[in-house]
């Protein structure tokens, strides 16, 4: 899964601060630390979803410091993304091959829909790619 990490920094006003260093877009607060990284969770995932929008590059994922993790879904729709570009493949191309709309293809790299894993494997497929998910111990 997607991990990004993310710094949590004392506010005057008795909150805390959250930015990532791997995405300077991101900006956040929250109430108690619970509350800052879950709302550090959907900002990364706002930002990710802008940058898809826009074409640009996504940052690969972090392994130290304080991380957050992303939902399996996103992470999925990120590696879909990043193999597609990685291809040189458009949508118009992936629809093609997949024989579907080029409506439905472009929900594959929406975050917010909720796409049907199915759906991301038979996309990889498409470029001929696939993934593989390994259990591990709860951090």
């Amino acid at each position: 899964m997607l991990t990004y990490h993310v710094e949590l920094t004392p506010d005057d006003n008795d909150t805390l601060l959250v930015t990532c260093p791997s995405l300077p877009m991101v900006a956040s607060f929250g109430e108690d630390r619970e509350r800052a990284l879950h709302h550090a969770k959907d900002a990364i995932e706002t930002a990710l979803a802008s940058m898809i929008a826009d074409g640009e590059v996504i940052p690969p994922s972090d392994r130290a410091g304080t991380l957050v993790r992303l939902p399996m879904l996103t992470t999925l729709k990120i590696e879909l993304y990043r193999a597609v570009r990685s291809a040189g493949i458009t949508r118009a191309e992936l629809a093609r091959r997949l024989g579907w709309k080029r409506e439905s293809v472009d929900r594959l790299f929406r975050l917010d829909h909720a796409s049907r894993l199915e759906q991301i494997e038979a996309a990889m497929a498409a470029i001929g790619k696939t993934f593989e998910v390994e259990v591990q111990e709860a951090a």
